[in-house]
């Protein structure tokens, strides 16, 4: 991608740990649920579950034991279902920082808005968090077969925008999420250390002070990935 500013149509955000921060909903969900089949399990080992499914986050907490496919699938009903508890008391005071002026200034400059997200409560977040109708499409869990990183669901994201993949920009939390952006050949804007996220074309540390201006500055000076 050449140094000149990019015609950046469509923004697709993923939704936690971008918009707003649902890790700590999930922290707690795993938590309990390793408790309760004597699973090793700590907030260290939640961080390496950033950017998974629920599948492979329960493969990664159960290691090298054997579980029959019919348990799998309970334990991770019973995860999504604490999760869901838990997701039931959120508001639009979860927002993070940032998010909600960006989403309105996108709006107003005319650039279309879609959420690209494996979570399948994705859509309860959104009604809870009042963002609803700052949304252009909403790309989830229930979308796509292949999750990140896959570019799958940000493929169908922008195709729900009727965007060419070149014309979006992806803002990712997720060592997984940015390759799942650079593999539908979309602009990726990494939110987070350096270390999880950089291989996106930008790196910012959040959302709080950022306007679509200087995305697309930034954006236009970035390093070809």
């Amino acid at each position: 991608m050449s140094n000149h500013l990019p015609q950046i149509q469509g923004v697709i955000f993923d939704l936690d740990g971008v918009l707003t921060d649902t890790a700590e909903f999930h922290y707690q969900a795993w938590q309990k649920l390793a408790d309760e089949a004597g699973l090793p399990f700590d907030r260290e080992a939640n961080e390496a579950l950033r950017g998974l499914s629920r599948r492979e986050s329960l493969m990664q907490i159960v290691g090298d034991r054997s579980f029959s496919e019919e348990t799998i699938q309970a334990m991770m009903d019973k995860k999504n279902g604490y999760y869901v508890d838990l997701i039931q008391n959120i508001t639009s005071a979860e927002l993070l920082p940032g998010a909600l002026a960006l989403l309105d200034e996108l709006r107003q400059a005319g650039v279309k808005v879609g959420i690209g997200s494996g979570s399948k409560n994705a859509r309860t977040i959104i009604d809870k968090l009042g963002i609803a109708d700052r949304l252009d499409a909403i790309a989830d869990g229930y979308s796509v077969k292949n999750s990140k990183p896959a570019p799958d669901v940000f493929l169908h994201a922008a195709s729900l925008l009727e965007l060419e993949p070149s014309q979006c920009a992806v803002v990712e939390d997720a060592g997984a999420g940015v390759a799942a952006a650079l593999a539908a050949g979309m602009w990726a804007i990494g939110l987070g250390p350096a270390e999880r996220v950089g291989a996106a074309h930008m790196v910012l540390p959040s959302l709080d002070g950022v306007t679509w201006t200087d995305l697309q500055a930034k954006l236009a000076q970035a390093k070809p990935c």
